[in-house]
């Protein structure tokens, strides 16, 4: 994965973790695979593959998520 985010940079929080098979909770089967989890811990989304920035400006508001950006151009 670290490959791969040096090789594709990211500018959102990337979760990795050691203790926690993701991969396996999150039926990852291609990569990258973006998840939004709300403020009460459910998934309110997800992307699998990558589709761009617009595509997840599109997930982050279909769980009711507004970028900083999406705001000043309102």
């Amino acid at each position: 994965m670290k490959k791969y985010l040096e090789q594709h940079p990211r500018s959102c929080r990337i979760v990795l973790t050691e203790d926690t098979n993701l991969a396996a909770m999150y039926q990852a089967n291609a990569y990258p695979i973006y998840v939004v989890i709300d403020r009460d811990g459910n998934i309110a989304g997800e992307q699998r593959g990558a589709a761009g920035e617009l595509a997840l400006r599109r997930l982050l508001a279909n769980a009711g998520i507004e970028s900083k950006e999406q705001s000043d151009e309102n």
